[in-house]
Parts: C-alpha cells; structure tokens; sequence
C-alpha cells in the first residue's frame, strides 16, 4: 500500500481524498490507494481511511477508449439495482461524474472480504475441503438462478437495455468491437461471427444478465463455501440468460479436460466441484428452465471474449492500462485459440 506521498496511476489523492470525505458518509481521510490486481478493464483501488475503513473505487482505463464503454454511471446503477434482489454484491455507497476530480467519473463501494478463487492453485490452497467445493458449486448456481428469475423492472433496471434480439445485439455490438480495436486480420474471428449469425437460436428466456459469470469474478467465504459478492458487472444486461450458461460453463474446466481457449488457469481444474451436467441440472431445478443449445452459448461466448480480450491487448499497446507487464504475444495466442474454439464447437454442434 502507498503511503501519503507516493502517487498512484489513475488517482488524484488530494482531490479524491477531499470528495470521499465529503460525499460518502462516514468516511475519514487522509485516504490511501492501492491497486487491486486481476481485472483487465476498468481499474479497481482498495481505498483504506484514516479509521482503517476499507472501500473499493472503480474508474475506466486511463487515456481514450472505445463509446460506451466503462461508463461508470451504468456500472454504479448495476450494483445499485442488483442490491435489491437475492444476489450478494458489494454495496454501491457513491458516484462521481465530475471528470475534473480524479481525470474520469468513478465510484466508490463497499469492500467485502473473501477468496476470489481465481485459478486452481488458489482453490487448492484457500479452499481444500471438497465438501467446500461442492457447497461452492451450489450456491455458484443459486446466486446466478436469483440474477435470471430477478425482475428487472422492480430494482430500477428495467431500462438497462433492450431485452429482446439479444444475440443480435451481442453479435453487431462485438463485431464492431472487433473492427474497431483489432491488432491483426484474424480469419477464424471472422468465419467465427458468420456462423454464429446463420445459427444463433431463438431466445426463450430473458432476465439480466450478468456477461462475465465465473468463480474469478466472485468472492467467496472459504469455510462456508457460499459466494459472498459477485464483481465485475460492466458488460451486464438484459437479454438471453443462456448466455450466461455458456459463460460459466466455458470456465467450468473438469480436471480431464484438455486445455482449451483461455481456460488454463481454470479454478474448478483443480476437481471436487460440479460437473458440468450437474451444474446445468442444477441450474435448471433452480430455474425452471430448459437448457437447451448449450454449445451454440459457449461458442458465442468463445467468440465474444475473443472480441473483448483483443480490445484488452489494444489497450495495453496503447499504455492505457495501470498495469505494463502484460505479454502481448500471450494475448494473440489466447484470442486465436477463443476462435479455434469457438469453430469446434460450432462444427461439432
């Protein structure tokens, strides 16, 4: 953590400082900042006050990016709405809009403490019970059947988005994406998005959904084995919630499972968890919905993230991100082989 006089990259301290004081209650400077790793988009600070009092700022990658993206507003709202329902968020406590504070909008929530398991090593070392696993598994399930079975209308979310034509929506808004941030020509990027235009199914549930659902985006209680607060809801809408049956079950890797797009670090690799029939079967009791064209979801998904972690690479060239110690040739590698499997499943289904 810095101290008072050592500067951190995305934040004005003085004048942050000076905000928080004023605008959240209770809260007591002087404030110090420290970034909390993990994320590839926006940027996220533990903020810890004078009476020891943590709380997490978030605030858009420094520099230019893409329309709509990181709008902090939107994301505030999210958390906010989403604090209504039976889903475990942090509690959105502040926002500022006013650029001139810290160079961008951001806003301040609660911290909550807990394991973000976000690769297997983690898993094996934070939760070692098995039990703990399979209780995980659940309430993984569970939180997710809240989010879907929500009614959007009733926390203030109802005009988040259009609910109807998702995947038409998703393919127009990632393929401009692509265009728009892309490295390199990338072939199977595009034979990717034809086919997944000529066979995407028709939409049978709608709800919000989340975008990014997986154990890495959640912090867990690690001897109760329950999912304390779900993370990351920028890329959160309304629409199919199937999508985020694919997403989940992309980073649901089953130890015998060969390593496929950017999965290597999968945290269920490391076993006693659901599997990934179990996980749909309990979904689906928790719902009352069908799941049906799974692997159409997951190449979607493939597709999508291959989309977004280009534009991640794209950002980091730029020197927009806090964080320099990024391999760009890992990158490409991830995107290609999202596409490859996007393709595979494709064919396969």
């Amino acid at each position: 953590m810095n101290d008072e006089t050592t500067p951190v990259r995305g934040i004005n301290a003085d004048s942050v400082s000076a905000w928080m004081t004023s605008e959240i209650p209770g809260a007591q400077g002087p404030f110090s900042f420290e970034p909390i790793t993990g994320g590839h988009s926006n940027l996220t600070y533990k903020v810890t006050g004078a009476d020891s009092t943590p709380y997490v700022l978030r605030r858009p990658p420094l520099g230019s990016v893409l329309a709509t993206a990181h709008d902090m507003g939107r994301e505030h709202k999210i958390i906010s709405g989403v604090g209504q329902t039976k889903v475990p968020v942090p509690q959105a406590l502040g926002l500022c809009e006013d650029a001139a504070v810290n160079d961008a909008p951001f806003y301040i929530m609660s911290y909550v403490d807990g394991v973000v398991p976000h690769d297997a090593e983690t898993v094996e070392a934070e939760l070692a019970d098995p039990n703990v696993r399979r209780k995980l598994s659940q309430s993984v399930v569970d939180v997710l059947a809240d989010l879907h079975l929500a009614d959007p209308s009733e926390v203030g979310l109802g005009d988040l988005g259009r609910t109807e034509a998702y995947l038409d929506r998703q393919l127009r808004r990632w393929s401009k994406q692509w265009e728009a941030s892309k490295t390199r020509e990338l072939a199977t990027m595009d034979q990717a998005f034809r086919l997944l235009t000529e066979a995407k199914p028709d939409q049978r549930y709608t709800g919000i959904v989340h975008g990014d659902y997986r154990l890495g985006n959640m912090l867990v209680d690690p001897i109760k084995g329950k999912v304390a607060a779900v993370l990351d809801w920028e890329l959160c809408t309304l629409g199919d919630v199937m999508a985020d049956i694919g997403y989940v079950l992309n980073n649901w890797i089953q130890p015998e499972d060969e390593t496929i797009g950017e999965v290597t670090v999968s945290p269920t690799r490391a076993g006693g968890f659901f599997t990934r029939e179990e996980l749909v079967d309990a979904y689906a009791k928790a719902t009352g919905f069908e799941v049906v064209n799974a692997d159409y979801y997951r190449a979607f998904q493939y597709w999508r993230l291959g989309a977004i972690v280009e534009g991640v690479l794209a950002r980091y060239e730029k020197g927009v991100m806090a964080d320099d110690s990024v391999d760009p040739d890992e990158y490409r590698l991830r995107v290609e082989s999202m596409a490859a499997s996007c393709l595979e499943l494709l064919e396969g289904s």
